[in-house]
């Protein structure tokens, strides 16, 4: 196993596959500080945890239902956990849950999870301005 370095500027400006990978390890770090990312990780992600629905939306569609489950959850944490990384009605767990839900696979329990632990009241539906 190699342990990778983190390069602040090799940057990325959108949600590349290595960007989507970085976010999927620390989603299987929830119960780590910080999530397993370094200080300037979560500064350099901040961004793209903020991308557009549209971004997130495509990005999700090539990953499995188990993979969008995990982000759901890594960004409502994240968001309560790094400041930088507060999104409101931007968040990716808005078109991450949407996702879940074009495909039919919403857990039951999810939505009540995501309420228990976030204090962002557009999760998971998003604004009703957005959806008119």
């Amino acid at each position: 196993m190699t342990v990778e370095s983190w390069d602040p500027k090799a940057l990325e400006t959108s949600l590349s596959d290595k960007i989507i990978g970085q976010f999927l390890v620390a989603s299987g770090m929830l119960g780590e500080p910080e999530f397993g990312l370094e200080e300037g990780e979560v500064a350099a992600l901040a961004p793209l945890a903020r991308c557009g629905s549209a971004d997130w939306a495509a990005a999700s569609e090539g990953l499995g239902d188990a993979e969008v489950i995990a982000l759901i959850r890594l960004f409502t944490l994240a968001e309560e956990a790094f400041a930088l990384w507060d999104a409101g009605a931007k968040s990716p767990v808005i078109p991450l849950a949407a996702q879940l839900k074009k495909r039919g696979v919403y857990p039951d329990d999810l939505t009540a999870w995501i309420k228990a632990h976030t204090g962002n009241r557009f999760l998971p539906y998003g604004s009703l301005l957005d959806r008119l």
